[in-house]
């Protein structure tokens, strides 16, 4: 893929000084990292090392990647790596893919309550497929499935939902078959939908009594409990979203499927198509009209405020893992899963190419060797060196 023309370290370098001092009193210190991280990313700043080239001994500098989770330019690396941990975990059987999606009414919340929110939507989601999954009318197996936090929607905005992959079928609760879902769709999704909103908002309100929530402004009168117990009650009126796709391919589909969803930022520098200084031009994708191909054109200021409003608490893990995918039964149970399913008839997958250690060099065409690291203060002793040679 060609390098982007604009990148999200670009509008903070020019921008980022202004709004901070616009917004400096709503800004986390997770926020201001992200910042800080993303302008920082690939400079100087960070050191990097010296990069030789053993055939025609060209040298040149390589500067060190920030590695922060919300950085566009960092995310590559870090996919091919957890996709290669997950490769060995793949059984040789279609799989499907099921969306839970948050009501817009419970936004607000989740921008103050972020952690408590978006684990609420892990464990909600979570314990509705198993408990629909365990149901004799719907599959009667125990299932297991990765679960991927996404909170934004491609304008930006908040759009809270996690993506769930899932094997079709699951293990019978004696253990000694595995059972093949009898929907197109895997599971009801109708089903699906009414369970999660009971489940979300029975640990909703569990969380109110346990005073573990904090309300913005705007919702203050939601801590008096007569209000937020009515609150919860307009919850019921709509169903809440849950879509569902049909199954897809086996093993290779599903490592680039994967690699769509694990490791996304709210926005790609790719998607950044204009930028003078002052405004950004974006490319989104309309889901409500059809997929539509938009553009969208924001201040540098409000396209930062709406990217900042994705970064997560610190540590808070955002890919997980359940049912016989768990950590505390994964290999056991694929091991047991792997004798019970017949022998795949198509050869097996190529494994993931490990991550890029060399480039060409750009005198002779021969690999760069990584070489000595070198800090941010020996760099900037030595860059005139390197840039004159």
């Amino acid at each position: 893929m060609s390098r982007p023309t604009f990148e999200v370290a670009d509008l903070i370098h020019a921008q980022g000084a202004r709004f901070v001092d616009q917004h400096r009193q709503h800004l986390s210190y997770q926020q201001l990292k992200v910042l800080r991280a993303i302008a920082q990313c690939r400079t100087a700043a960070l050191g990097g090392h010296v990069d030789d080239c053993p055939r025609c001994s060209h040298q040149a500098i390589s500067y060190n990647s920030c590695r922060n989770r919300h950085c566009p330019k960092c995310q590559a690396q870090a996919r091919q790596r957890w996709l290669a941990a997950r490769e060995q975990e793949l059984l040789g059987v279609p799989y499907f893919h099921v969306v839970f999606t948050l009501p817009h009414a419970l936004i607000p919340l989740c921008q103050r309550n972020p952690r408590i929110l978006y684990d609420l939507l892990f464990q909600a989601s979570a314990a509705t497929m198993l408990e629909v999954a365990a149901d004799p009318k719907h599959l009667g197996a125990q299932i297991g499935f990765l679960s991927i936090l996404h909170t934004w929607g491609q304008n930006l905005l908040p759009h809270p939902h996690v993506h769930c992959v899932i094997p079709a079928g699951g293990l019978s609760s004696d253990r000694t078959s595995w059972v093949y879902p009898k929907y197109p769709f895997f599971l009801p999704v109708k089903v699906l939908s009414r369970v999660f909103r009971g489940k979300f908002v029975g640990r909703l309100k569990r969380a109110f009594r346990k005073k573990k929530l904090q309300f913005p402004p705007a919702n203050a009168a939601l801590e008096q409990p007569k209000l937020f117990l009515r609150f919860l009650r307009t919850l019921f009126r709509e169903d809440w979203v849950v879509y569902a796709k049909p199954a897809f391919g086996g093993a290779p589909q599903v490592l680039r499927y994967l690699g769509r969803y694990t490791h996304r930022v709210a926005i790609s520098n790719h998607r950044l198509l204009a930028f003078d200084g002052e405004r950004v031009t974006f490319r989104w994708k309309d889901y409500a009209r059809g997929n539509k191909q938009r553009q969208m054109t924001l201040t540098a200021t409000e396209f930062l405020r709406r990217f900042l409003q994705h970064v997560l608490p610190r540590g808070f893990v955002r890919i997980r893992q359940f049912g016989f995918l768990a950590n505390s039964c994964r290999t056991a149970r694929l091991r047991l899963i792997r004798k019970l399913l017949p022998q795949p008839r198509d050869p097996p997958s190529a494994p993931i190419a490990s991550e890029a250690r060399t480039w060409n060099c750009p005198r002779c065409g021969g690999p760069m060797k990584i070489g000595v690291s070198l800090s941010a203060l020996e760099l900037a002793s030595r860059c005139s060196f390197f840039d004159s040679s």
